[in-house]
This record gives structure tokens, sequence and C-alpha cells, in this order.
């Protein structure tokens, strides 16, 4: 039996109309902005606003019978569908006001915004009118903590089904909730989310940046994407103090906004008892130690070594992928060190992408286990994590999510390759996009950016940014031959 009449297609419509209506408001946002500072796109942004909400209330209007019980098919599909819907109309702004006027451009740069990727195809971000430059950055902070964890915050009726929604979209090993309702976990995280924000815009306000700029680099660095209002990122500013500024809370969005929120109670036994963040933190630590120490060596000053380091070391690590300084340039084992940074990512629960310091620290802990057991082939060595015991369904699951994480990763190079790329910039540009880090190697690196990827290459990358920013399973599962069938 087919499960097409199985899926309730209503609700899932009646959903996306919902969701469509709170992109709507963003747009109107940006509107607004455009407004204040009388440029020529603001007559887009009306339009895209008209458009994207209008179809939104049209598509809740027509489906109004529906039924509002839904299971995880339904999350599945919701949840993998509304970051490509969110991309074909926040694409509209670009299109209409002419700032990218391909529409595989515009698509590319706006799913790169929404999955918080932050891999550009723009050469003038300058010359760009401020709405356009607000709606960027805004596209990253919406899907930074995540489009159906705002829904679920701000959208009642989403109660019912709201645990498969945050499930499907905040896919780690155990997504964590600070409050035994869906609901009220979802608002949490976005008031500490928008909290973290303000505090960043203050700093940076007071710093070198303009209140503008602030809130739009305060908007990228918590959602970890990494777009700027300045071509050269955050290289264009040259005060220290912002350098630091970003990179405190580039480190703070890479933790587990469950820890955060501990920390912000005060107790700070949890976080620092954690074993996911002590990784996180020495990871961190150690890269930025050797990177800095070559650096000097090489004839570099102190202070700026140290700077370079640590900011791209976090930038990297929490896939954020802001730039202070060109890494290509630096010795071959620091580009080593750097590509290394691209498959670690942050941590679970953040709004960092990549493989996730918890599996890496996962699967270490599964090789030592295993030797251990082959040693001592009939004692029960339970494996832990945080004193808890680790099941071994959840074992399985992070191999299975590596193994997948690499073979994607090799296809998608040889498939960049085959289109004209070299193999560095071909590894380079799946990595990043996989990772949702922006930067890559080669020809999409730090200073470069991709604009001259073949169209079929956009489509492929921005696919992969999907992936990763749904952490693979949301989406391959949706893409399964058994997910239609009984």
């Amino acid at each position: 039996m087919n499960l097409h009449s199985l899926i309730n297609k209503k609700i899932i419509f009646r959903l996306l109309g919902y969701l469509l209506a709170i992109e709507g408001f963003f747009l109107l946002l940006s509107y607004f902005v455009a407004l204040f500072y009388g440029e020529s796109d603001s007559t887009s942004f009306l339009y895209a606003f008209l458009i994207t909400s209008g179809t939104g209330g049209l598509t809740v209007f027509f489906t109004r019978k529906a039924n509002k019980e839904f299971g995880k098919r339904e999350g599945y599909i919701i949840v993998s569908t509304v970051w490509i819907v969110f991309s074909l109309f926040g694409s509209l702004p670009f299109l209409l006001s002419g700032a990218i006027p391909s529409f595989t451009d515009a698509f590319f740069e706006t799913m790169s915004g929404f999955t918080t990727t932050g891999a550009s195809i723009l050469n003038n971000i300058e010359d760009l009118p401020h709405g356009i430059l607000f709606w960027r950055s805004l596209t990253q902070w919406m899907g930074g903590m995540g489009i159906i964890v705002l829904s679920l915050a701000i959208l009642p009726f989403l109660g019912v089904g709201g645990v498969q929604l945050f499930s499907a979209e905040v896919p780690g090993l155990t997504p964590d909730k600070l409050h035994p309702r869906v609901k009220e976990t979802a608002q949490r995280l976005w008031i500490i989310y928008v909290g973290f924000t303000i505090i960043e815009t203050l700093l940076l306000w007071a710093g070198e940046m303009n209140l503008f700029d602030a809130v739009c680099h305060a908007f990228t660095t918590m959602a970890t994407g990494g777009y700027s209002t300045k071509q050269a990122s955050v290289a264009f500013y040259t005060l220290p103090y912002t350098h630091y500024v970003i990179t405190i809370f580039m480190f703070i969005a890479g933790v587990n906004f469950t820890l955060s929120y501990f920390a912000l109670k005060f107790d700070f036994k949890k976080v620092f008892r954690n074993e996911e963040f002590k990784v996180y933190s020495t990871i961190t630590i150690v890269f930025t130690a050797i990177i800095a120490l070559l650096l000097i060596n090489v004839g570099g000053n102190v202070e700026q070594s140290f700077r370079d380091a640590i900011f791209q070391v976090v930038s990297i690590l929490t896939t954020t992928g802001y730039v202070t300084a060109d890494y290509l340039l630096w010795p071959p084992l620091l580009m080593a060190l750097i590509f290394m940074l691209m498959f670690i990512g942050g941590s679970s629960g953040s709004t960092g992408g990549g493989v996730k310091v918890i599996r890496v620290l996962l699967v270490i802990k599964n090789c030592y286990f295993e030797l251990k057991r082959l040693i001592h082939p009939r004692a029960v060595i339970p494996m832990r994590l945080n004193k808890k015991t680790v099941p071994q369904p959840l074992v399985n699951n992070v191999l299975a999510f590596i193994v997948f994480y690499l073979l994607i990763f090799m296809i998608g190079s040889i498939i960049m390759a085959g289109m004209g790329l070299d193999m560095e910039s071909a590894m380079g540009a799946v990595a990043a996009t996989l990772g949702n880090i922006g930067p890559g190697l080669g020809s999409v690196g730090p200073v470069e950016n991709f604009a001259n990827i073949p169209g079929a290459g956009k489509w492929l990358l921005a696919f992969l940014m999907l992936l990763g920013r749904l952490e693979l399973f949301t989406v391959l599962i949706v893409l399964s031959p058994v997910f239609w069938k009984k």
C-alpha cells in the first residue's frame, strides 16, 4: 500500500502557510529598514512581503479544515521542505531589487543564509543597499536557532506535533529540553538567543562599528553564519577589541544553549562538568596555541598572531566562517589544522554546524572501549558520557552519521572536481557547505567566494548546505524509498 494516502498533506501545507506568514513578517521588517535609509530596495521588499504573506495566507485559508494531528512523517516533510520554501521566497528581495539578478545565485545566497553557511557569490557587498544587507544577515539569524524552533515558540497551535517538529529540526543525539513542554523549551532558547544578540550588538556598537553594522554582525555571529556587511569580512575592522568581542560570542554560540541556560542561572558546575564542553574548550585552546606559536615562529607579531589564531580557530570550529586573516597564506601544517577543524564543528544544541564535538568524542570513546573489550572479551564495559551509560543504538547512530558524512563529502568532492574545480577547491567547497562553514580552500578560500562555481555546482552545494543544517538524517529519511512505503 502506498503511503501517500496516509500522509496528512493538508496539515503540511497549512503549517507551511503559517511559516510563510512568519517569513513575511521579517520581510516587512526589512522593508522598514530599507524605508528608513530611503534606498531603492524598499519597493522590492514590499512586493516580496505581499507575495510571501499572500501565498501563506491563501494556503492557510484553503487548508482551514485540515486535521491538526500529524506524526513523524509529516514532521520530517515539513522540516525538510520549509528550508527550501523559505529560500525560494527569501530570494525575492535579491531578484526584485536586482542585487542578484540570477535566480541560481539568489537561491544559493539565500539558502546559504538560512542554513547559516555563509558561502557567498557577492563581490560588491559594500555597494548593496542597507535593506538587502539587513535581510541577508536576518536570514542567518532566523536560521541559526531554527525556523521550526522559532515557530514553536510563537505559534501555540503547533503544540500538538511540536515534539516531532523539534526532533526533526534539532536532530542531535539528544535534543535537550529546558522544560517538559517543547513550546517552553523553544521560548527559553530564543530568549537566550535574543539576549546574547542584544549584548553583542551593544558591545560592537561601543567599539568601531555603527549601529547598523553592529546589529548585522551580532545576527550573523550568534547564528554562526558569518555574513558580513563588508567584502573583507571582519578583517575590515582594525581594532583588536572588535575581533575579541566577536571571538567571545562565536565561542558562546558554539556551546550547547542548554549549558548557556545553566550558566545564566549561575549553575556553573553543570557547565564545567559537561564532557562535550571540556573537549570543545580543549580543542579551542590546543589548536589556538599550536597555530599562534607557529605564526610567531615565522615572524609574526605576538599579540596579532594570538588574535588571528584564536579568531580563525573559533570561527572555523563553530562554523561561523568570519575571517581576519587569509589562512591559505599560512604554512601548510596550519592549513591542514584548519581543514581538520572544518570537520569537527560546534557543540550539539548550538547554532554551529559540522559533525559536532559530541560525535567526535563518542567515536574516540568507542574506539578506546573496543580496545578494552578486545583485551577483556568477557568483561561488561559500558561506555559513559557525563556519568550516564551510552546505549548501543546511539553509538550505532553516531557511527552511521560519520560514515554518511564522509561518503557524501567524498562523492560531492568528486562531482565538483568533475565540474572543473581543482581537487583542493572541490574538497574545500564541499567541506565548507556540508559543514555550514562558509569559506573553504583554494578558489573558494577566505578571500575568495563561490561566484565562479558552475550553476549546477551551486545547486549541488545548496543541497549540501541543507543536508548539513539538518544533520543529514532528516533529509535522507525523506529521500529514502522506505519512507514512502508502508
